[in-house]
């Protein structure tokens, strides 16, 4: 059974680690922040100028001011603080960021990623993602595997004009967990229920696939 988004935050959750400042795009990536073990500390950073994000409010606690770079009202935690875009840029373009979390609409096994303009639509332009993969050692983009139409997001090379070259390390999909190796994609685990079978259908590119596949712990 493929994962719902909630689902797909929820494994990506587990890859951040004790002490990590971790910039979350927009889209599936700010669902991580609900997820998070309680037992690690870890900075959540917004490129619109905040450091220490905790999860979504409830319904009726929210706070207009308090907003992610998706404008999407937030909470604060302890110790949280606030700046201007200058300064959050420099916080990413000097690589003091642990781990960047993306969404995509194209992803290429040599790990390019497509993830800000489908030509002939009208776009404000690129935004923070250029400089988030280009100074970020750690990206994982969470994503679906296929489009709308059915067909495959994760690609030999990407079709969509490009937002960074060579930069993601891993993808999250609803269907899988996939590590970008220099051979290409290699399929680490898959979603409870999902066949092998039903992922290499599913995957424009060409799979390295190594003994058996364990499915995603999701709890």
């Amino acid at each position: 059974m493929a994962l719902d988004k909630n689902e797909i935050a929820k494994r990506i959750a587990k890859e951040v680690k004790d002490g990590y400042y971790v910039n979350l795009g927009i889209g599936i990536p700010t669902l991580v922040a609900n997820y998070v073990r309680t037992d690690i500390s870890v900075e959540f950073q917004s490129e619109n100028g905040v450091l220490g994000m905790g999860p979504f409010p409830f319904e009726g606690e929210e706070d207009a001011d308090l907003i992610n770079a998706g404008k999407q009202t937030i909470t604060t935690l302890p110790g949280a603080s606030f700046f201007d875009s200058s300064f959050s840029f420099g916080m990413i373009r000097g690589q003091h960021v642990d781990l960047t979390i993306l969404g995509a609409m194209e992803v290429s096994e040599n790990g390019d990623i497509a993830n800000w303009k489908i030509p002939g639509k009208m776009v404000k332009g690129m935004g923070g993602a250029m400089d988030l993969v280009a100074s970020a050692d750690n990206i994982i983009v969470a994503m679906m595997h296929v489009n709308k139409a059915g067909e495959s997001k994760i690609l030999k090379k990407c079709s969509l004009p490009l937002t960074g070259v060579g930069c993601v390390k891993k993808v999250v999909t609803e269907l899988a967990v996939l590590e970008i190796t220099p051979k290409g994609f290699k399929l680490v685990e898959r979603a409870p229920g999902v066949t092998v079978d039903h992922i290499i259908a599913s995957t424009e590119a060409e799979l390295i696939i190594e003994g058996e596949i364990p499915e995603m712990v999701i709890d």
